[in-house]
Formats: C-alpha cells, structure tokens, sequence
C-alpha cells in the first residue's frame, strides 16, 4: 500500500535549497509550480494558491518529468538552474495539449539557454500542422526575439502515437479526454506509487452533469457518473496522488456546460469510485481569488464526509510538494 503525504507550502527558495542527494534513491515527489487556469492572475487576492497557469515537477526513480509549460514553468526553470548549476540537465516535458496556458511559460524556461542540457518534449499533436511548429511558432517574430530552434539546448520534440510509453523505469499511460481540440491526461507509474495529471477536463457528458440530468434523481447521481465515466474511473482506479480540473462549482458549472473544463461535484464523486487516495483542486479559475477556492476545498471535504470516505482533499498551491512513502509494515 502507498500512502501520498503533503509536505505543506514552502518557500521556492526553500525547494530549491533542498539538494537531492540522489534522484534515483529518493521517493516520488510532486512539486506545484503554476496551478491556475487560462490566463495568469498576479495580485494580492490569490497569493495563498498563486496565480501563474499549469506547471507540475515530478521528480521519480532518478527522472524529472515537467506536466505542462505554462507561466509556472519560468520559476521552476531558475530554480533548476539553482540545483544544477552548471552540471548538465536531462529533463522531460510532456504536454497534455498546447492551448497557451500550457505552453506559454517555454519561451521563459532557463535550462534551453544553456548548451549543457537536454530537454524532450512529447505531446500528442498540437494542430493540424504539428506538435513543433505549434510550439516553436509562439517563438517566432513578431512574437518573441529568439526561436526555438535557435536555443542553445539540446531540444527534442517528439509527437506521439502511442498511448502508453516509458520515460527511463517510469511507466506513463496517457487517456484522451473532454475538452476542444486534442487533449490528454497522464499517469505516471513510479515505483513507489501513481500520480495522475488531468488539468483540463469536463466529466462526460459534456453537456449535462449527473444530478440536473434529464430523468435522473439526486439519489442516482453517482450511479449516473459511474455509467457514463467508467473509462476515466478504471484508468484512475487506487491513484495515489490525483491533480484534475475542478474550474467551477456546482452553481458555476450550469453556465459553462461543455466548456471542458470540470464541475467540482462530480470530480469528488469519480475521485470517490476510483479509490483514489489524495484529490488536489487544479485549474483554479482566474475570477476565483484565495478565499473562494479555500470553499470550494471546505466544500469537497463535506462531500467526502457525507460519504463517510477516505478521500482527503488540498487545492493545488504553488509552492507545495509531495511525497509518496511506503506505509511502515506493522
């Protein structure tokens, strides 16, 4: 059994001062860098949970795997630069799609400024024309003075086909989900637990959620999520550790159906049916500020509790880790 447990919100100069005597011998860690959605939101109402868009660290079996480019990844590129210093850099990124929260922070990423290190990006394709000239457009004049193609790194991008493949020993599976365009979530098999990424994602189906649905009652409304989400609950069955979208509330979600983005009920109630471990509130919306999503996390709690389950709930926040440890053999 693997057990997810949250070292609370540090400083980023404190992760970064937290040397790691070896990548490989060290257990799963989880680091959020940017947690919001659609458009970074700076200022002095969301400096609990941070305001820069999707950016996640995994760090497993000797692998540092980034989940998304958005604006969070221009600080966890300086605080890698910090790390290694001039030492040479392996780090793979992988894209769940490339609306530009997802990618906008790689223009801002250090490590490609330096000849010594190694980035590999893997997505699924961008557009009709590819997963590198989606990328390296956003580089290209009149829209930033250096291309991505003249970067000083070793850059790889590689569009995938399959929808299971290994980084090193990490296993990853990936899972096409409901939102425009192609888009994908992941989850990360290390030896020591799971971790599963689905930033953006609206719980099928797309254009009704279980309890306003046409002839169903209240009482049949996880009976209801679990016919029509079977696929996405086998695929996250006893997950360790869960980053899924949860945009908008119950009331907010009635007016954003089929946005793509996930209604906060219902993700608790598919975290529930999948036996996941620890759920993390991800894609905080940008009109949301600290106190709403400290509800919204309240709120997911109650549910939990209402249903007498072990489920425990944080909303994502910059600055935080986690590790998964082993539970001691009694």
């Amino acid at each position: 059994m693997k057990t997810a447990a949250i070292l609370g919100k540090t400083g980023l100069a404190e992760i970064a001062s937290a040397k790691q005597v070896s990548l490989s011998s060290a257990p799963t860690r989880v680091s959020f860098w940017g947690v919001r959605g659609s458009i970074p939101t700076p200022g002095p109402s969301t400096v609990q949970y941070g305001g820069n868009t999707s950016c996640v660290e995994i760090r497993a079996d000797g692998q540092i795997i980034i989940l998304d480019a958005g604006t969070g990844l221009r600080l966890l590129g300086q605080e890698l630069t910090a790390e290694f210093g001039d030492r040479s850099l392996d780090v793979t990124l992988l894209l769940t799609h490339t609306h530009w929260d997802h990618i906008q922070g790689l223009p801002f990423f250090l490590p490609v400024y330096k000849p010594q290190n190694h980035l590999h990006i893997l997505g699924y394709e961008g557009a009709r024309h590819g997963l590198e000239n989606v990328l390296s457009s956003q580089m290209e004049s009149p829209f930033f003075p250096i291309g991505l193609r003249e970067v000083p790194a070793n850059v790889r991008i590689e569009e995938l086909k399959e929808m299971s493949f290994n980084i090193g020993p990490v296993r990853v599976q990936a899972c096409l989900v409901n939102h425009p365009g192609i888009c994908v979530g992941y989850r990360l098999f290390a030896s020591d637990g799971s971790v599963a990424f689905f930033p953006d994602n609206e719980l099928r189906p797309g254009r009704k959620t279980a309890p306003q649905a046409p002839n169903v009652a209240k009482t049949n409304a996880l009976e209801f999520l679990r016919s029509e989400n079977r696929e996405m609950i086998d695929f996250l069955r006893d997950t360790d550790v869960l980053i899924m979208d949860t945009q908008y509330d119950r009331e907010e979600y009635k007016q954003h159906v089929g946005w793509g983005h996930g209604c906060l009920d219902d993700v608790v109630m598919l975290a529930l049916e999948a036996g996941v471990k620890q759920l993390f509130l991800f894609h905080h919306d940008p009109n949301h500020d600290d106190a709403k999503i400290s509800q919204m996390v309240s709120h997911a709690r109650q549910l939990v509790a209402s249903r007498n389950g072990a489920l425990r709930i944080e909303a994502a926040r910059e600055g935080a880790r986690v590790e998964l440890r082993a539970k001691a053999r009694i």
